[in-house]
């Protein structure tokens, strides 16, 4: 984006950007959200780019500092999850252990049911 940004300021603004070399330059400080290196630009065309270039270095920016902030979230969530799942895994058991109790205790209804009356 860089390039290509450079390359369009510097064919739209002859007289603030003298070289592709130039375009690229001011691109690059535009993105890097440092500013115009020079004077600002003349034609519709140069600010509209300036402030495409303005709002994706403001965008990567941002993505760039919440992709580092979710590594350190992930780190401190890993005991957390790790704790849920051992919860869970626990919770299953139990529920399993309830489930084949209440089996048996139907079986042996039914078979007290099934079984005449003595008398």
């Amino acid at each position: 984006m860089v390039v290509l940004a450079g390359g369009a300021l510097a064919a739209l603004e002859t007289d603030t950007v003298r070289s592709f070399g130039a375009g690229v330059w001011w691109a690059l400080s535009l993105v890097t959200t440092v500013g115009f290196v020079g004077g600002t630009p003349t034609t519709t065309a140069g600010r509209v780019i300036a402030a495409l270039l303005m709002v994706f270095g403001f965008a990567l920016l941002a993505l760039t500092t919440a992709a580092i902030a979710s590594l350190f979230v992930r780190e401190d969530e890993s005991p957390v999850e790790r704790r849920e799942a051992a919860f869970e895994a626990q919770a299953i058991a139990e529920l399993r252990a309830l489930h084949e109790r209440l089996d048996r205790l139907e079986r042996a209804w039914s078979a007290d049911a099934e079984r005449p009356a003595a008398g």
